[in-house]
């Protein structure tokens, strides 16, 4: 808990994702996960979150994130895992989000992932701007540092939009206050269907680790309505090399 991080009326950020309401929807892992921030106006962020939400503050600042990772195993929460559909790199432009109940949450401004089906199911059944992309990850190792490079580059009309990204993982676990608010995020929120929603998940506390970004040629960022990030150094950087995740059903926001 981070007392100087709550808005009136917000659950206390913590690392331990709270008990997740039965029936479970889905499960899948997150692997190779690396978290690019940078600091952003409130007013900026604003109008891309949902009725019912508010900008979540750390310190003062709104925060935007650029999350390329690895999707693995994705499957209902009981049964068998999806093969090959359900493993696929992805990458997510993100905001930091508040509703009137104290839910602290995540709001996609766009999701990107290597899998046609996974995209058309995120877009209807749960309102999410996903998007079919080309993308690849690699991962090799310079002596004891594993160097992440994570390449997306969009298709159809949007092919002029592409993302590079290579991420160094230094040996140093890192966690307080900034890292609690940027990544212990327990469920997003997303405008769907005329309403609001709110879907939880639960996961281990990430396994944080220092990391380096030696490579960044993105217009995700711009593409999402974040100009103003664009050709920035990100203010804080983080990699975490795995969760597995579950989702719990949504929960409808009033307002």
């Amino acid at each position: 808990m981070h007392g100087d991080l709550e808005p009136h009326g917000s659950q206390p950020i913590s690392d331990i994702a709270p008990p997740l309401p039965r029936p479970h929807l889905l499960r899948q892992q997150w692997r190779d996960v690396s978290f690019l921030h940078w600091a952003v106006s409130p007013e900026s962020v604003a109008p891309h979150l949902p009725p019912g939400t508010r900008p979540d503050l750390y310190e003062g600042r709104a925060y935007v994130g650029l999350i390329p990772f690895r999707m693995v195993d994705t499957g209902a929460a009981r049964g068998p895992a999806v093969p090959w559909l359900g493993t696929f790199p992805e990458t997510n432009v993100r905001l930091y989000s508040v509703d009137d109940a104290g839910r602290r949450g995540v709001v996609f401004c766009s999701l990107d992932a290597a899998r046609a089906v996974p995209v058309v199911v995120g877009r209807l059944a749960f309102g999410l701007p996903y998007v079919w992309t080309r993308m690849n990850h690699r991962v090799d190792h310079h002596w004891t540092r594993a160097v992440h490079t994570y390449s997306a580059h969009r298709r159809g009309p949007h092919r002029t939009v592409s993302s590079r990204l290579t991420v160094r993982v230094d040996d140093e676990r890192i966690g307080g206050a900034m890292e609690s608010f940027l990544t212990a995020r327990w469920g997003f929120h997303v405008a769907h269907l005329g309403r609001t929603w709110f879907l939880p998940n639960h996961h281990e506390p990430w396994p944080l680790r220092s990391a380096t970004v030696h490579e960044m040629q993105d217009d995700f960022l711009a593409a999402a309505g974040f100009p103003e990030a664009e050709g920035r150094e990100p203010d804080h950087v983080a990699h975490a090399a795995a969760v597995t995740t579950r989702f719990g059903r949504p929960e409808p926001v009033a307002g």
